[in-house]
């Protein structure tokens, strides 16, 4: 099982990864920063996905208002 999306990276080093992580924060502290990770990524997402509607109705906005200025 390799992870492409992260530049070759596979199996065997996202397991040492998280066992590193594991004995530096600890077997309590590590789900309240992965659930703070997930937290902050769901929101950075939801962001994105606001910028690209906002942008989206600012394309279509203009575009009426060129039709009203040629008639």
């Amino acid at each position: 099982m390799e992870f492409l999306f992260i530049g070759g990276i596979g199996t065997q080093e996202i397991l040492l990864i998280l066992l590193v992580c594991l004995l530096l924060f600890g077997g309590k502290k590590l789900p309240e920063l992965m659930r703070g990770a997930g937290r902050g990524i769901r929101e950075f997402k939801d962001a994105v996905n606001n910028a690209t509607t906002d942008v989206i109705e600012d394309d279509k906005k203009p575009a009426a208002k060129k039709e009203e200025k040629a008639e």
